[in-house]
């Protein structure tokens, strides 16, 4: 049996609705400085306070900013690992939101790496 000739234009997801690449690039955005604004806080804010006090408002920042990403980026199985590094003592130190989030756009700016 021969082989069916290829089709030219074969598109198995249909396009994106006009406009949706800028909609797009502004939620990397968004993500992206939401995710450098709460490591920063967090590395230059909460070690003023005492360290047992903090504690609570540094988690209720991680699960807020979890939150956020979830809904501007969608889920990707690298933001538990982010989320749980936060948990570490002296591991939440590192920049975890950030990393996590830049990884995860780290193609054209898009959220789904496209």
């Amino acid at each position: 049996m021969p082989d069916p000739a290829p089709r030219e234009g074969l598109r198995l997801v249909p396009p994106p609705p006009p406009g949706a690449d800028r909609a797009r690039r502004r939620r990397v955005a968004l993500a992206r400085a939401i995710a450098i604004g709460a490591d920063a806080l967090q590395l230059v804010a909460f070690p003023l306070f005492v360290p047992g006090a903090a504690s609570p408002w540094d988690d209720v920042i991680d699960v807020v900013v979890g939150a956020v990403m979830i809904g501007l980026l969608g889920w990707h199985p690298l933001f538990l690992p982010a989320f749980l590094a936060k948990l570490v003592p002296g591991l939440d130190l590192v920049p975890t939101w950030t990393g996590a989030v830049l990884f995860v756009t780290r193609r054209s700016g898009s959220p789904d790496g496209h």
